[in-house]
C-alpha cells in the first residue's frame, strides 16, 4: 500500500525526480506521475502513439515542444485542429504572439485589431500575412494535382516551412502524418473554399483521410494516445482506434469536467464503456492546465527513455 510522502526540494533536482515526488504527494500529482510512466510503457511496447492537441496549445509556447517530440518520433501520428495548423505556419514565418492578461478589456482589444486566446494576444495582421502566404501555396499545390487528402496537403505545406520549431515541418521531415478532420473550421478552410470557387475540380478529401487514419493501425497493433484537451482532435484518434479494437494505452490531460458529458471532459474510464479503450488498458487522466502538466509529464518520460537508449534521435 502506497503512503503519502512529504514533498521536499533537493538541490539539483531533475524533472524526473520532481514528478516522481509529486506522485507521492497525492491528488493530481499521483495521476501526473502515473501518466508519465504510461508513456514510457507505450514506447517500450512499441505502441503506435497518437498525439492529439487543440489549437490553443499551438498559440502557446508548447508548439516548439510538440515539434521536438515529433522529431524524437514519440508519436506515429498527430491529430489537431485547423487553428493549430494556421498558427504553426504563422510562427514559422516569424509571427510573434503576445502575453497579455486574462481580464483584458476585450472591447478595447477588438478596436485595436487584437484577438485574445486566454491571456495570449494575436494581431489581425498575423492572419492577414497568413492569407498572403497561404494563397500561393494552395495555387502551387493545385498545379501538382487537383485532389488532396488533408494529411497529404499538410505534409506538402510542412516541407515548405523549414522551421525546426514547427511541428508541421518536423512531422513532414520525419514522415509522421498530421490529421486535421475539421480543416474548414478556420482561416485555412475559408481560403480553400475561395480557391475552389475558381477551380471546381479542386478537392480536399476529408473522407479519404478518414480511411488513411483508420488503416494506419490494425487490430494487432499496440495502440496508445496522448490526448491534450478534447475536441475533434481527441475523438478522431479514439474513433480510429475503436474501429481497430481499442487503445491499449491512454493518457488524457484536460481542464474539462466529466460532469458535462463532453468529449473534452470524458475520462479514460468512461471510454471503456464504448470500447475506445480496452478493459485492461494502461491509462491515466490528469486534470489541470496542459501548458504546465504536459511538459512535466513528458520530460520525465523523455529522461527515462533517453537514459535507456530508447529515443530514436536522442
Amino acid at each position: 500500500m502506497e503512503t503519502v510522502h512529504d514533498f521536499t526540494w533537493n538541490k539539483g533536482m531533475k524533472v524526473h525526480d520532481f514528478v516522481e515526488k509529486l506522485g507521492k504527494v497525492g491528488f493530481q500529482g499521483v495521476e501526473l506521475d502515473k501518466a508519465s510512466n504510461v508513456v514510457v510503457r507505450m514506447k517500450k511496447e512499441g505502441a503506435k502513439i497518437f498525439l492529439t492537441f487543440t489549437s490553443n496549445m499551438v498559440t502557446s509556447g508548447l508548439r516548439g515542444f510538440f515539434a521536438q517530440i515529433t522529431k524524437l518520433k514519440i508519436p506515429f501520428a498527430v491529430v489537431t485542429t485547423v487553428g493549430g495548423i494556421e498558427e504553426d505556419i504563422m510562427k514559422a514565418y516569424g509571427e510573434k504572439f503576445i502575453i497579455g492578461k486574462f481580464n483584458s478589456d476585450d472591447t478595447s482589444l477588438h478596436e485595436k485589431g487584437i484577438n485574445r486566446v486566454g491571456n495570449l494576444h494575436i494581431n489581425n495582421e498575423s492572419y492577414m500575412k497568413f492569407e498572403d502566404l497561404i494563397r500561393p501555396i494552395i495555387s502551387e499545390l493545385y498545379k501538382k494535382k487537383p485532389r488532396w487528402a488533408v494529411s497529404e496537403l499538410l505534409r506538402e505545406i510542412g516541407l515548405k516551412l523549414k522551421d525546426e520549431n514547427s511541428f508541421l515541418y518536423q512531422a513532414a521531415k520525419n514522415n509522421i502524418p498530421v490529421y486535421c478532420p475539421a480543416i474548414t473550421d478556420g482561416a485555412l478552410g475559408f481560403h480553400l473554399y475561395l480557391f475552389q470557387q475558381n477551380h471546381k475540380d479542386f478537392i480536399i478529401d476529408v473522407i479519404q483521410d478518414f480511411g488513411n487514419i483508420m488503416l494506419s493501425i490494425s487490430q494487432d497493433d499496440k495502440k496508445g494516445i496522448i490526448s491534450l484537451g478534447g475536441s475533434i482532435s481527441k475523438h478522431h484518434a479514439i474513433l480510429a482506434s475503436l474501429l481497430n479494437g481499442g487503445l491499449d494505452y491512454a493518457v488524457y490531460m484536460t481542464t474539462a469536467s466529466s460532469k458535462s458529458g463532453s468529449m473534452s471532459g470524458a475520462t479514460t474510464e468512461e471510454a471503456k464503456s464504448w470500447g475506445k479503450i480496452k478493459d485492461d488498458s494502461d491509462a491515466a487522466t490528469v486534470i489541470g492546465d496542459v501548458s504546465i502538466t504536459f511538459p512535466l509529464m513528458m520530460i520525465k518520460a523523455l529522461e527515462i527513455l533517453d537514459k535507456e537508449g530508447l529515443l530514436e534521435n536522442g
